[in-house]
């Protein structure tokens, strides 16, 4: 909170960033935890002119936003919210935003929604930063896609990107001299690279090849209705909410969810299997055990965030 108050965002603008990145380092997801707040502070995009988001278009069930070249974890905060207040009433919501940047992680907006009893469905268009399969420059987005379902107990959730890495884990191993996989990325030249450094100046490689490519295609598709067809280096988000009373009593749905996912867990398994894991699973595992245990946090993010805020790691540690 104090490096984001430092660095031009008010209490209220601070607060869902922060929710948004220590509940991903909560669930065990580093590159999206804190590190995040050291991207949003050193993004190009964070000393551009900010504007209010506006609306373009709006009906009962649907809104398109101009998104005011703010932050994307906050303007993605209220087009969820949003999206929630429009498919309660109506039964199904779909919003696109642009003129974004740096959502987050799309499973925190999905799961809210899960939450509040509705299906939800949230794509994201990303600038190039993937090259097709045989190309040696990006042309397409990360593309993550994430989707969010009630049931009798934690929400099934299901949060992919449609690219071998996202950019964000790409930008953590940067910062922390980690090497990449084999067969993840390419550098300029458009040669297989496992340097950081290199791939950021290349770029990274589709999940699944040909596969991963055709989706990240159809996200760059549900983009430009959102509005990034006009820009190829503007992102679109598409978040989509829907009633599932719609089609059966909520009760019905979350119930037969939940006997889907426990038939699923009952899979007879292969030796050495100690359980077949559910989407998801892991994440809220994680949740629990860290709001008890603490996270940890590589050092070198640490004196970063301390030096945003304008305070000596010396003194901290102290």
């Amino acid at each position: 909170m104090r490096a984001l108050l430092r660095h031009g965002y008010s209490a209220d603008e601070a607060q869902p960033v922060a929710d948004h990145v220590v509940d991903a380092a909560l669930c065990g997801y580093e590159y999206s935890g804190l590190p995040k707040i050291l991207n949003l502070i050193e993004h190009a995009q964070l000393r551009g002119a900010h504007k209010q988001r506006r609306c373009l278009h709006e009906t009962p069930v649907s809104a398109r936003i101009d998104g005011g070249n703010q932050n994307g974890m906050l303007a993605m905060h209220h087009a969820s919210e949003m999206a929630r207040a429009k498919a309660s009433e109506h039964g199904f919501a779909v919003i696109g935003i642009h003129n974004i940047w740096m959502s987050g992680r799309s499973a925190f907006y999905v799961e809210r929604l899960a939450q509040a009893g509705l299906i939800g469905l949230h794509t994201v268009a990303s600038r190039p930063q993937v090259a097709p399969p045989g190309a040696a420059r990006p042309a397409i987005g990360t593309n993550p896609i994430a989707l969010g379902f009630p049931t009798e107990g934690d929400p099934l959730l299901i949060d992919m990107g449609t690219s071998a890495l996202m950019f964000t884990d790409l930008m953590f191993r940067k910062r922390t001299g980690q090497a990449l996989p084999e067969g993840v990325a390419i550098d300029a030249q458009g040669r297989p690279t496992t340097d950081a450094a290199s791939a950021l100046l290349g770029a990274v490689l589709p999940y699944g090849g040909h596969k991963g490519f055709a989706l990240a295609v159809a996200m760059a598709a549900l983009g430009v209705a959102a509005g990034s067809g006009e820009d190829p280096d503007q992102a679109g988000y598409l978040l989509m909410a829907i009633r599932p009373d719609l089609l059966q009593p909520l009760v019905q749905y979350r119930h037969e969810l939940s006997l889907l996912i426990e038939r699923i867990r009952a899979t007879p398994r292969q030796p050495g299997v100690d359980a077949i894991r559910i989407p998801s699973e892991r994440a809220f595992a994680e949740r629990r055990r860290r709001r008890h245990s603490g996270i940890e946090l590589d050092r070198r993010v640490v004196d970063a965030l301390l030096e945003a805020a304008g305070e000596s790691a010396a003194v901290i540690r102290a």
